[in-house]
């Protein structure tokens, strides 16, 4: 089996390699692909090296699977060229989220969409897959009617630049902004481009992709906010649900979720952090309690290491479903 990642030497690209290492992974093959400035460039995995090619070279060796996380554009011009050559293509940009043609997959919740005919899948927003792996059994138990999001997103969200920049502000050195603002002891509430209807992108995200995953009936609404945090995203979460239900049940069905970490002791000042997500596949939720302004409604904090279960890891988790399911054709 011919793996191709592409992107290989970026934040994403390079947990993806992590990942396949711990997950024993398996390929006959393995072609690593990246921006031209890195052709040549050595990675080592598992006590061998190998070289980054260019994307030409790639497709002379036609993978039949191909883990894309190099940008919209690339992803653009690059997956129907993989397509052609009978490859596979699980792509990490937002490019083809939305299209209706594509499934938006996080596997745990809707794997059992893909069939051997699907060519690109889409992996979700990362703020949208720590989301959805806990709201899913709660919506299917309780049906969520309306959900507030409050995003507090790490910096290595946007990439190398961005933790650039935090790094170099900590040490007041001038350097390269990824943001329009200092990241360091600040907060910008502004990610991705503002759209005409005053929200961002990224909010955008959340909303759109909620409803093409989960259900299209859920009244949600997002703000998402930079902060100066290297790694993990927090998300402050309010629903409405339509059936009544009791905390410590919550609790413990949330604590049975494949994957989801309960973290929720207040007496002993345990809750979700970043600190304690990264690196780790697990989504972690606390502050599990009943919003008393509102019948049926709870308030709950949700906390994943965002380059892992939000990108990388859930890469790794739809190639293996595919290979599992036999929906993956080696020619």
């Amino acid at each position: 089996m011919r793996l191709a990642i592409i992107g290989a030497t970026g934040l994403v690209g390079r947990q993806i390699l992590e990942v396949i290492v711990e997950r024993d992974f398996f390929f006959t093959e393995l072609i690593l692909v990246a921006s031209d400035k890195s052709i040549g460039e050595e990675i080592n995995l598992k006590n061998k090296t190998y070289f980054i090619c260019s994307t030409s070279e790639m497709l002379e060796k036609k993978p039949h699977l191909a883990l894309l996380s190099a940008g919209s554009e690339t992803s653009k011009e690059l997956a129907p060229k993989l397509n052609l050559i009978g490859c596979k293509v699980i792509d990490n940009s937002s490019f083809w989220r939305m299209n209706e043609r594509y499934k938006l997959i996080i596997p745990e919740i809707n794997g059992h969409e893909l069939s051997s005919e699907d060519m690109i899948i889409s992996n979700p927003n990362c703020s949208t897959i720590q989301l959805l792996v806990v709201l899913a059994p709660i919506h299917k138990k309780y049906n969520i009617q309306r959900a507030v999001v409050s995003t507090y997103q790490s910096v290595s969200g946007s990439g190398k630049k961005a933790i650039n920049q935090l790094e170099n502000e900590e040490i007041g050195k001038e350097g390269d902004m990824a943001y329009p603002y200092q990241i360091y002891r600040n907060a910008i509430p502004h990610i991705d481009s503002f759209e005409e209807n005053g929200y961002t992108g990224e909010e955008m995200k959340i909303i759109n992709e909620t409803h093409k995953i989960l259900d299209s009936n859920i009244q949600i609404t997002a703000t998402a906010v930079r902060i100066p945090v290297e790694a993990g995203h927090s998300e402050s979460v309010n629903l409405l649900l339509s059936n009544e239900f009791e905390i410590a049940k919550i609790k413990n069905e949330i604590s049975n979720i494949d994957g989801v970490t309960l973290s929720d002791d207040t007496k002993k000042n345990i809750y979700p952090m970043p600190v304690f997500s990264k690196g780790l596949d697990d989504v972690f939720v606390g502050r599990i309690r009943r919003d008393f302004s509102q019948s049926n409604s709870l308030n709950m904090w949700i906390v994943a290491d965002n380059l892992r279960k939000g990108a990388a890891t859930n890469t790794v988790q739809i190639a293996e479903y595919l290979i599992e399911n036999n929906l993956l054709k080696i020619k």
